[in-house]
């Protein structure tokens, strides 16, 4: 007995592992080889893989592929239509399966709707990307990114929201958050 749930609509090839309580919407399709992680959520004609590691707590939106190359770790949030690349410089004509690169999401980041992420960078824990944004370099952790190519705007707490400081110090539910350098140390509460 499965104990993930799959849409009949939806496919799930052989050699796939899927943890408990895992959901799996209609029109979708999971690739061999892929590795998902407990408590997810796949909406409307999502596609993993092959080979493709996600974690727990992940929420994937509707017409989202997750390409091989992109490894999302617990709690990660992809936003409704939002892209991956896995090429730099993709031609019809030239087969580069060898030349995938690798994309991370670390933990509980986010990214909004219709964002593209291009290939071969890193996307730091609790970062949260604004809709319709392209992310073309690596993201610091908690930071907020919005536009094309995407900048960065200001920092987020775990909450998602966005931090106000005071003598560069800052609050929300979760953590207390201190900027040192450009960087942002985290204290959780």
């Amino acid at each position: 007995m499965l104990n993930y749930y799959t849409h009949p609509s939806s496919f799930v090839d052989d050699e796939v592992a899927i943890g408990d309580n895992t959901k799996i919407w209609h029109f979708s399709h999971i690739l061999s080889g892929s590795v998902i992680g407990k408590n997810c959520s796949f909406g409307q004609n999502c596609v993993v893989g092959p080979k493709v590691t996600i974690g727990n707590g992940v929420k994937v939106q509707n017409n989202v592929s997750i390409y091989k190359g992109v490894e999302c770790e617990d709690d990660v949030f992809l936003g409704p239509s939002m892209v991956f690349t896995n090429v730099t410089n993709p031609r019809a004509f030239i087969i580069r399966r060898d030349e995938f690169k690798k994309t991370l999401l670390k933990k509980g980041c986010s990214i909004g709707a219709n964002a593209t992420i291009v290939c071969g960078i890193t996307i730091g824990e609790y970062a949260l990307i604004g809709s319709g944004a392209v992310v073309n370099k690596d993201v610091n952790p908690y930071a907020l990114m919005v536009g094309v190519p995407a900048r960065q705007i200001g920092w987020v707490g775990i909450s998602g929201n966005t931090l106000s400081f005071v003598d560069n110090r800052a609050e929300d539910e979760y953590g207390f958050y201190e900027l040192i350098d450009d960087n942002l140390k985290v204290t959780n509460k």
